[in-house]
């Protein structure tokens, strides 16, 4: 479940560009989570909730679908989730820890920027942005993107998390 956020805020980013330039479903496939970032660290960490490894993403465009394969670490172990959610406009709502929209900052077939806003069932507001990629190494231009995006939003860089050298969860 701890990875749903990060599935989540790649389903939505990959929802988003796809409006953009095309059907979602060129989404489909392979996604990792590179890095991610938050404004309320707890949540990123090992034992929150988005602390996950995304596995992949598929699209069903006819019912506005998608579905995610993540893992998630809990006690060291890794757990594998399928999670799926809808198409509310140009974003897909997922009831996970609370309340999560996502929105796609830029992206195409190879990387994917995204901002998450998540109110957990206390009513606190935590604001992520992720890095997901489709290949095993980051480009250092998106990781500047993805980092001017953390700063644009007011998150520490300190608060970034490196999840794809950590991921030693199965990979599929």
């Amino acid at each position: 479940m701890k990875a749903l956020l990060c599935s989540l805020v790649l389903g939505l980013l990959v929802a988003s560009q796809g409006e953009a330039h095309g059907e979602n479903s060129q989404f489909t496939g392979r996604w990792l989570n590179y890095y991610t970032a938050a404004n309320n660290i707890e949540k990123i960490t090992e034992g929150g909730p988005f602390y996950a490894f995304m596995r992949c993403i598929e699209f069903d465009e006819e019912n506005g679908t998608i579905v995610m394969h993540f893992y998630v670490k809990e006690n060291g172990e890794c757990l594998e989730k399928y999670v799926s959610g809808t198409k509310e406009g140009n974003f897909y709502a997922v009831d996970y820890a609370g309340h999560n929209e996502f929105q796609l900052i830029s992206g195409d077939k190879d990387y994917l920027i995204v901002h998450h806003l998540n109110v957990d069932p206390d009513g606190k507001e935590t604001e992520l942005v992720g890095l997901f990629g489709a290949g095993n190494n980051v480009d250092p231009k998106h990781e500047e993107e993805f980092r001017n995006a953390v700063r644009e939003r007011g998150i520490p860089e300190e608060n970034i998390r490196n999840f794809i050298d950590n991921d030693d969860c199965p990979e599929e």
